[in-house]
């Protein structure tokens, strides 16, 4: 079995490769992929940039060039209920693209043709975290994680998202990893911490949780590869 982990940040994946050993690491397609092994897990962990395209292209490689058979998603989100504070873990029970609008055809938001609005995470891994997060005593919330290629701060936005897609959090890769992993029928997992508020103080609360958050967000991953080992 071998696992993929991936950050859309270089700081999303720096505390999971300090926990590594037998690192090695291939550039491909403009970027840097590390093949590792932790506990006799075989593990391929990249950062993919921010974007939608870019999570698609390192998720296609990871599981096409690396074999990679499950896929983890360790992160930050912004959240946009009001129940999520700053360094709360959420999973993605399911995941939409907020920002896919062919509505002028008669379609609903985040639908293409084909397509679905909504990708479900796989229901095992869902599972292993929940059994994670009790061994650890803390708290794992779930709910539906919205993805687009904007970074969030107006709050009108914010409220549509969350009134048309029912989301709890905002990020800018889940649901294209999600939709590359169910069309190549690969399991996957997306956690993600909170690190702002997703409003006009966004920028500030961002810069100054982003490594706590996505600390906690890897040590999660961690803990969940211990009870896979």
């Amino acid at each position: 079995m071998k696992i993929a982990i991936m950050g859309a940040m270089v700081e999303e994946i720096e505390p999971l490769l300090e926990k590594m050993r037998e690192v090695k690491s291939f550039e491909l397609a403009d970027n840097i992929y590390y093949e590792a092994r932790y506990k006799g897990i075989d593990t391929v962990i990249a950062y993919s940039k921010i974007g939608k395209v870019y999570a698609s292209l390192t998720a296609s490689l990871m599981i096409e060039r690396f074999k990679a058979q499950k896929l983890l998603f360790s992160g930050v989100a912004g959240a946009i209920n009001d129940e999520l504070k700053i360094g709360d873990l959420i999973v993605a029970k399911k995941l939409c693209q907020h920002d896919l609008d062919i509505t002028a055809f008669g379609h609903p938001y985040g639908y293409v043709p084909e397509g679905k609005v909504y990708v479900e995470s796989d229901k095992e891994l869902l599972f292993l975290a929940k059994e994670v997060a009790k061994e650890k005593k803390i708290e794992l919330k779930d709910g539906i994680i919205a993805t687009g290629d904007q970074f969030i701060a107006d709050p009108k936005r914010k409220e549509w998202i969350r009134e048309t897609f029912n989301a709890d959090a905002l990020e800018m890769e889940g649901a294209a990893v999600a939709v590359v992993c169910d069309a190549l029928d690969v399991p996957f997992f997306i956690l993600r911490a909170i690190s702002d508020a997703a409003d006009m103080d966004a920028g500030f609360d961002f810069d100054t949780f982003l490594k706590s958050s996505s600390r906690r967000s890897a040590d999660f991953i961690i803990s969940m590869l211990d009870k896979m080992a």
